[in-house]
């Protein structure tokens, strides 16, 4: 498909010098001859397969016509160019060709062990039941005892003292200031990442700023540009709640903590812990 691919643009824009040397008069009477031949085919054809070479240069030369004029050129609305270019994302940053099988699941023995030593200490997590775990000699991460334990309806992580991260969030959630970095991917099949802090209890979404590559001294700039913006504001805030990324740095950290704000680590896996920052991902585009 990849060679289909090259030799259908190749194809195509060996055409193109001659398409410019021709007279615009020219020009224009075969463009509506071909707009005419398009209108007779559409009666007379219910619906037209296209390669992936043909969707490939369809997209392309979308990029040449203005959108409002979409509906007139293509013979395919633009909903389905737009979805040509959400394909050539998808087989690009999926890499088919790298794709291997997933990791094997748990021996069954190993799942019996994990339950009895959850039953028979209570206030043991799942944190403390994967050390013992190492302890006897079974690998396992931390994630994989949370699954097994929250499928056997257990608690993975029995409360012992003070409030539950849920109700952590909820109560604070007047203080808390979430960061977290979102992807953009471009017409160009490029991406871009931006820096976005979050409000917890308003879900205000504040853009720090987009770049392609993102370094730690670029996010600390962010992070102080910030804390210019809200001025005053910054003094409602006691906690910044951040993941475990290397471009969060010790230097970024004190840039909220010189405003007397904690920096709290989000939990793993975030999904399950965080419930106020995971609907915002979702405004990535």
């Amino acid at each position: 498909m990849p060679l289909s691919i090259v030799t259908a643009l190749v194809r195509n824009l060996i055409k193109v010098p001659a398409a410019v040397l021709r007279s615009r008069v020219a020009k224009d009477a075969e463009v509506l001859a071909l707009r005419h031949e398009n209108a007779v085919l559409r009666r007379q054809i219910l619906r037209v397969r296209y390669e992936p070479a043909d969707r490939t240069w369809l997209a392309v030369l979308s990029r040449l016509v203005p959108r409002e004029r979409w509906r007139r050129v293509f013979a395919v609305t633009p909903t389905t160019l737009l979805a040509c270019h959400r394909q050539l994302m998808a087989r690009k940053w999926t890499f088919p060709q790298h794709r291997r099988p997933g990791r094997p699941s748990t021996a069954p023995t190993i799942k019996q062990l994990i339950l009895r030593l959850a039953k028979e200490n209570s206030t043991w997590g799942h944190r403390r039941i994967q050390g013992e775990l190492a302890r006897l000699g079974y690998p396992i991460a931390p994630s994989t005892v949370w699954e097994i334990l929250h499928a056997a309806g257990i608690d993975p992580a029995p409360q012992r003292s003070g409030p539950t991260w849920h109700e952590f969030l909820t109560t604070q959630a007047h203080g808390i200031l979430a960061a977290d970095f979102l992807h953009i991917d471009t017409i160009a099949l490029k991406r871009l990442y931006a820096l976005i802090f979050i409000a917890h209890n308003t879900r205000r979404v504040h853009l720090a700023g987009v770049t392609e590559r993102p370094t730690a001294q670029w996010t600390i700039q962010q992070a102080r540009n910030l804390t210019m913006t809200l001025g005053c504001r910054m003094d409602s805030l006691r906690f910044l709640l951040r993941d475990r990324d290397s471009k969060y740095t010790n230097a970024f950290d004190a840039v909220f903590q010189a405003d007397d704000v904690g920096i709290l680590l989000s939990p793993v896996p975030l999904e399950k812990s965080s419930p106020h920052v995971t609907p915002c991902v979702c405004i990535q585009r």
